[in-house]
């Protein structure tokens, strides 16, 4: 393979967007019930490129810039699969019972195309001319230069699609032991804080989940800590306070008193943390943001009046096509909505109500994918603040399509009021988090010498793939599992999926548009959101920005379980321990890069696992079709989970290890 940036590189192929659509559908199907299950995503760009340059190593002609192509179509599925962060709510207010295909597909791909085009002006400003460190990008493209650089690259490379392949089978595995009830699901200890009527109670819980401690491996130890520090807030202070001022009633164990005073009181003030933290963070890049715009203008402005011939590497479409596209993109766009108001109570408004949702999608659309954009280059993808995002954008929503139907308000019309501002919400949001992912890629491929261009018709592609992915994935879901909150009245397990992301929008969408949000727990979350933002100022002010509190990972641990967040915790911690004990080792570098490949199949092996097994209870019409009828205590399963997860991360760990020293001796 070539490493080499001849003046017309091999980019496009046909192999390269077959592979690049393969990976994307893979990906889609796994983030779709990882964010279902626990509300969090990952970045697909550095997995999908080992996987491709271990696959197109067997074609001599493949160049480091084709292999781009192809984590640029996939890395699509890493964050178009974050819809389902608002889509479920449509079910859960009982607007949909199934998910269709052709809406849930236009919303996806409108969005998408949005994306894009919104931030193809933004290259210049804030990758080329910027020194913002997209770290997940940069990744990435480490990641495809040593692949390609040297037989130890292409040796890293092979040992890298065995990482995924053993840690996706290894995770497949421990998720079927939870499956056939082998083991549990989830390790927890709850207690009472006290003696009689003003007792208390509080615990702990972890989902035994190998995805979850691979996502927090790929978080990193600054959100890990964070999200630790949310977790003692919610679980050590705030849950025994207020439930030994709301006395469990009679027959409720502490574990019900706990999760029952959490889910109705405590996650809303997590709600309020998440919601002044993206405030007070999207209000700081105001100004870069506006800067960037004007930068991008100028450099166009110039190139036109001076004639000058650019560079390949500095080539982006056409701006007359990103404007042509985002005009046309604006018709389906207004089709799309119109036909959701189809036979409805809204009929009588509609012109007004899809005149409010395409403004707001154009509007906010840009704001968002600008906003997103600079946070991928300032802290990566993955962690960028996309619950912020849609906590803002379904306010905004919610409040102007209220606005306009204030005059003809009831319960009906109240129901269809909060699902258009979902679906509209849901368009947003797809514009938001493709234009955080095609700004990463940007930066990968500008160090690896990519065609700019071409990588943002790469992205289109990948756009339209996954489009394609989410509806089904979803119904299958739906069908199999169902939602929280959702009334489910065709789901076959009696188990629902938490959707949490999904579960606040939907509420924060009927507070507003009812007039029944508890400001009050709200309000609540804003006083320790600023306490935070406070305390994160002050510790990156004193280190020198060596240290950091980010308020949002803190806010999202006290609004998700403990039993998503201490595993994600101790994967961080895992991860950081890890790093740190090869790093001064022969072949650290390489080992670190392997460990984040096993992590990453961790989390696709699980997703994928628990994805088929949605579609065997739908074909099986049973439940819990792999169950096996066992004697043993729920302390025994505990045990046996702690241990077999455990065992399984050292051992891979171990292994990650012993490849990164193979390699260096290559």
């Amino acid at each position: 393979m070539s490493i080499a940036a001849p003046s017309n590189p091999k980019e496009i192929t046909l192999r390269g967007i077959i592979l690049g659509i393969l990976i994307t559908l893979v990906f889609t199907a796994a983030q779709v019930y990882l964010g279902l299950k626990v509300g969090l995503t990952f970045a697909t760009s550095i997995p999908a490129a080992v996987i491709s340059m271990a696959l197109l190593s067997a074609f001599k002609d493949a160049t480091i810039q084709e292999n781009n192509i192809v984590q640029t179509i996939a890395s699509a599925a890493g964050t178009l699969a974050s819809v389902i962060f608002v889509l479920p709510g449509l079910l859960m207010i009982g607007w949909w019972a199934h998910v269709p295909f052709w809406p849930t597909f236009g919303a996806c791909a409108i969005g998408g195309v949005l994306g894009v085009m919104y931030t193809v002006p933004l290259r210049r400003a804030l990758v080329s001319q910027s020194n913002l460190p997209y770290p997940e990008g940069v990744a990435a493209a480490e990641v495809l230069k040593v692949g390609m650089a040297s037989r130890a690259g292409a040796a890293e490379g092979k040992a890298g699609l065995r990482a995924v392949i053993w840690g996706a089978l290894t995770s497949a595995l421990f998720a079927a032991g939870a499956a056939a009830k082998l083991m549990a699901a989830e390790v927890s200890i709850y207690f009472r804080t006290g003696a009689g009527a003003t007792a208390g109670a509080t615990g702990i819980g972890a989902s035994s989940s190998l995805a979850l401690i691979g996502a927090g491996h790929l978080m990193g130890i600054t959100v890990g800590v964070a999200m630790g520090v949310g977790t003692i807030i919610a679980w050590g202070v705030l849950v025994p306070l207020m439930t030994s001022l709301t006395p469990a009633a009679a027959g409720v164990d502490a574990a019900g008193h706990a999760l029952g005073v959490w889910s109705k009181e405590v996650r809303m003030i997590g709600a309020g943390v998440i919601g002044i933290a993206a405030i007070i963070t999207l209000a700081g890049l105001a100004k870069p943001i506006l800067g960037g715009l004007k930068s991008a203008m100028e450099t166009a402005r110039k190139a036109k009046l001076e004639g000058a011939v650019m560079d390949r590497t500095e080539m982006d479409m056409p701006i007359y096509i990103v404007g042509l596209v985002t005009l046309i993109a604006l018709v389906p766009a207004g089709w799309l909505l119109a036909s959701f108001l189809q036979g409805g109570p809204l009929m009588s408004l509609a012109v007004p109500l899809v005149a409010v949702g395409v403004g707001y999608i154009l509007i906010a659309g840009i704001f968002a994918a600008a906003v997103c954009g600079y946070m991928a280059g300032l802290i990566g993808s993955s962690n960028s603040p996309v619950s912020g995002i849609a906590i803002l954008t379904i306010l905004g929503a919610a409040l102007s399509v209220g606005f306009v139907g204030r005059s003809v308000m009831g319960p009906e019309v109240a129901q269809a009021l909060i699902a258009f501002a979902l679906f509209v919400t849901t368009v947003v949001l797809a514009v938001a988090v493709i234009g955080n992912d095609n700004l990463q890629d940007l930066k990968t491929g500008q160090l690896v010498n990519a065609t700019p261009w071409k990588q943002q018709v790469g992205l289109l592609i990948g756009v339209a793939a996954g489009s394609c992915v989410v509806p089904p994935v979803l119904e299958l879901l739906n069908h199999a599992n169902g939602f929280v909150g959702a009334p489910n009245l065709d789901a076959i397990s009696n188990e629902p999926l938490a959707a949490p992301q999904a579960l606040l929008i939907s509420t924060l969408a009927k507070g507003v548009i009812g007039g029944n949000l508890d400001w009050k727990l709200l309000g609540y979350g804003v006083l320790i959101g600023l306490a935070l933002v406070l305390i994160n100022f002050v510790l990156k002010k004193s280190s020198n920005d060596k240290y950091s509190l980010p308020p949002l990972g803190v806010g999202l641990a006290i609004y998700l379980p403990s039993a998503v967040i201490t595993p994600v915790v101790i994967g961080a911690v895992a991860g950081w321990v890890f790093d740190r004990a090869v790093e001064k080792r022969a072949g650290g570098e390489s080992a670190k890069r392997i460990g984040v490949l096993v992590m990453s199949g961790f989390i696709v092996g699980e997703s994928l696992f628990n994805v088929a097994l949605a579609g065997l209870i739908v074909l099986s019409g049973k439940g819990e079709p792999l169950a096996i009828a066992n004697s043993m205590s729920e302390g025994t399963t505990m045990t046996i989970a702690l241990v077999v997860g455990t065992a399984i991360v050292w051992s891979l760990y171990r292994w990650s290890a012993k490849n990164g020293r193979a390699v260096h001796q290559q």
